[in-house]
Order: structure tokens, then C-alpha cells, then sequence
């Protein structure tokens, strides 16, 4: 709504200067006697002018509303999904944030960017590491494999270096270890702040993930993915790809999981299209089937792709990393926010400049447009150095985050609620 006071002010001080200009566009005669000067057509003119510009700035003004009630995602309409922690891209946010706790565990100050990348029976692990810890990247990514299901083999190869020291002396005086623009979002349509579609999305690929590992269906593997649509705040189709067995039979596969899976995660399947394994056979999976690569899942990670993201990943990153800190903590305001009644949903951005101590910009909305910035700013301090003390993000705490989402879990250091 500021661009749209700004633009008001700007026709506004644009349609006076006319005025002032005298007759020099219109090549209209220069006085008239009613007005002690001021040109008679030109008033005219200028008044037409300035209501011209002023419907202008009222359809901005529309505009920039409808674009807040879809920010928003005030959508009638709308899907979600999520995966399970044996899916490609998983395995590998998983294996990169197990390398940054193991880092953590024996040196909390540690400087960790690690990504992995899995193919067809090879892992390589790349980035850049400071640390004082002992670690042993290698047994640390098998092991991450083997604790998933996977019993194949890997090729493992590693290439990781220390910490460019043109970036660590921004970062030893309290700066911000990249540029970036991060977004927090809440609402209160769930208990857990988070869009229906989203919550639902997770808990098919947690629950699909508990009846493989319970042994409730043994024929299940690691790899899956879920996809649920909304409409009008109801589930109108639910999805689950999921990796199995060679013997089992997909209408068996069907059967099971509307029973085990669709019933108590949804509440019923009446009026809901449920789809399963669409191709009809899903029996090469992980690193088999598909390539994965840490930081592909982010909309996964975050809000389903209903809010926008700024682009940074959060898996193998350390905190003195804002693509992850400040994304956490722009969720821990945008939560509270909401359950302190500011918003029914809220949306907080900041960004940083790579080096700089504050950031560039802080901003909050509520879903009818009202800022909220000053209201945050006063109580939230987004310094990355704050930011890592407030949430204590240098503890080994990340690889749980890794898989089914890193919003909406209780207990999680960015999911408190501040009373503002």
C-alpha cells in the first residue's frame, strides 16, 4: 500500500504543477480576469487532469489489493505437496544438514555450506566447511542412506574447502553471510499456523513413511511423494506416488493406503478423487530412478508455493547463512503476529546486504494490506548474530528438519509464539 500513497502524492504534486506552469502547455491566453491570473480553460483542463490521474491511482490501488488477497493465497482453489525422506532431493538435504550437526555438535561456531548430489550409484559432496571438528563426511552420508531404507551401493567422492575469506570477513564482525530476501508467512486457518494444503501434504508423506517403517505395509520402499488440492477450504483430490515391492499389486497398494493412509490422515474419503501411482507401477526409486540435489525441495520446505520464496535453499547452511536464520525468523514473527491478533494471516520479508550488520529492509503485512512493519521492527531483532542467539541455531538441531517441512512442528525454536 505504500507504492500506491507514494504514486496518490506524485499525480497529486503533478497535476498542481500544471497549475503553476501557467498556460505554457496549452498555449492558452495567459490571465483572466476572475481569477486574479490563472488562466480560465487551463483550470479547467487541470482539474480534468487531475481526476483523471486520481482514477488512475484508484485502479492501482485495486490492484494492488487483489495482489495482496492472492499473496495471500485468499485462492478458492489451490495444491500442495510434499515427499518423503527417501525421495532424491531429501536424501540429500538430509545427508547435507547431518555433516552441518556434526560440525555444530563438536564446534558451535562452525561455518558450514555443504551441498550433495546423488545419481545412479554416485554421491558427491561439495562446499565449504570452517570448522574445528573432527568429521568424517563420508561414513556420516551412509549412514544418513543406510538410517533412510536404502541397501545399495555408493560411490562417494568429496570436494570440500574452507570458507572463502572474502566472505568470512564480512561475516566475523556480525554480518549477514549472503545477500538474499527472506519470507515468513502464517495463518490461522490450521493449529499449526500453515495453509490446510500444506499441513495435509506432510502428513500423508510422515504417515506413508511410518507404515513402511512400522512394517504395517512391508512391501513399501523409501521414495514417495503426496499432492493434495483444496477447494473452498475441502480436499477434492488427494495423491500418493510410492515406491513398492515388484510382487505387489497396484489395486492392492490402493486398498491399503485408502485404508491405512487417505481414512485417518483426511477424515474420510467421501467426495475426494484419490489417485495412486498414476503411471501404475512405482518400483525404481531413489538415487536409482532419479538424480537428487540439496536445496531442490524449497517450496516443500516451506509454504507449498502459496507465498513466495526468495530463492535460497536452507539444507547444509549454518545460521551465519540468512537464507536459513532470517527465514526462520521472519516465520517466528509472521507466527506471532497472527496468534496475537495483529492478522489473520501475516507476511514478513527482509533482506541483507552480504557483510552488513542490519538489514536492507523489514517489512510485514496483514492479509487486508494493513504494515505491520513498524509493529515489528520495534520488537523483533533481525540481526543474524541476534537472530542465531535468539533462536539458538548453533546446535546440532537441523537434520530433523530436513524432511516434511521446517514449519508448523512444535517444539522447534522458530515456532514460538511472542505475545506482541
Amino acid at each position: 500500500m505504500r507504492c500506491s500513497r507514494v504514486y496518490f502524492t506524485r499525480t497529486t504534486e503533478y497535476a498542481v504543477s500544471r497549475v503553476q506552469r501557467g498556460n505554457q502547455p496549452y498555449d492558452l491566453p495567459a490571465t483572466s480576469p476572475r481569477d486574479n491570473g490563472a488562466p480560465e480553460p487551463l483550470r479547467g483542463r487541470c482539474l480534468s487532469e487531475f481526476i483523471s490521474l486520481f482514477g488512475r491511482c484508484f485502479r492501482l490501488i485495486r490492484l494492488l489489493t487483489k495482489r495482496i488477497r492472492t499473496m495471500f493465497h485468499l485462492l478458492t482453489r489451490y495444491t500442495t505437496e510434499s515427499v518423503t525422506n527417501g525421495h532424491p532431493d531429501k536424501v540429500c538435504d538430509q545427508m547435507s544438514d547431518a555433516i552441518l550437526d556434526a560440525c555444530l555438535a563438536q564446534d558451535p561456531q562452525s561455518r558450514v555450506a555443504v551441498e550433495t548430489f546423488g545419481s545412479h550409484g554416485t554421491l558427491m559432496i561439495g562446499g565449504e566447511v570452517t570448522t574445528n571438528a573432527n568429521v568424517d563426511y563420508e561414513a556420516i552420508v551412509r549412514k544418513v542412506y543406510a538410517d533412510i531404507g536404502y541397501d545399495d551401493a555408493l560411490e562417494v567422492f568429496s570436494r570440500v574447502v574452507t570458507q572463502s575469506g572474502d566472505i568470512a570477513q564480512g561475516v566475523d564482525t556480525g554480518g549477514a553471510g549472503d545477500q538474499g530476501i527472506m519470507y515468513g508467512y502464517a495463518t490461522d486457518e490450521t493449529p499449526e499456523y500453515l495453509p490446510l494444503g500444506v499441513v495435509l501434504a506432510h502428513a500423508l508423506a510422515r504417515k506413508l513413511e511410518t507404515l513402511r517403517t512400522s512394517g504395517t505395509l512391508p512391501y513399501l520402499r523409501p521414495d514417495g511423494k503426496t499432492q493434495v488440492t483444496i477447494s473452498d477450504g475441502k480436499v477434492v483430490t488427494a495423491l500418493v506416488s510410492t515406491q513398492h515391492a515388484e510382487d505387489v499389486e497396484q489395486e492392492t497398494i490402493r486398498k491399503d493406503l485408502i485404508e491405512h493412509l487417505f481414512i485417518p490422515v483426511l477424515g474420510g474419503v467421501e467426495n475426494i478423487e484419490i489417485l495412486v501411482n498414476p503411471t501404475g507401477r512405482f518400483v525404481m526409486g531413489g538415487f536409482s530412478a532419479d538424480a537428487g540435489l540439496t536445496g531442490r525441495k524449497i517450496m516443500v520446505d516451506t509454504y507449498g508455493g502459496l507465498m513466495p520464496h526468495g530463492g535460497g535453499a536452507f539444507s547444509g547452511k549454518d545460521a551465519t547463512k540468512v537464507d536459513r536464520s532470517a527465514a526462520y525468523m521472519c516465520r517466528l514473527v509472521a507466527k506471532s503476529l497472527v496468534a496475537s491478533g495483529h492478522a489473520k494471516k501475516a507476511l514478513v520479508s527482509v533482506a541483507y546486504a552480504i557483510g552488513r550488520v542490519e538489514p536492507v529492509m523489514v517489512e510485514a503485512y496483514s492479509e487486508d494490506g494493513t504494515n505491520l512493519s513498524d509493529l515489528v521492527t520495534k520488537n523483533f531483532d533481525f540481526r543474524p548474530f541476534a537472530i542465531r542467539e535468539r533462536l539458538g541455531l548453533t546446535h546440532p538441531i537441523f537434520r530433523e528438519t530436513a524432511a516434511y517441512g521446517h514449519f508448523g512442528v512444535e517444539g522447534r525454536p522458530w515456532e514460538e509464539i511472542v505475545k506482541i
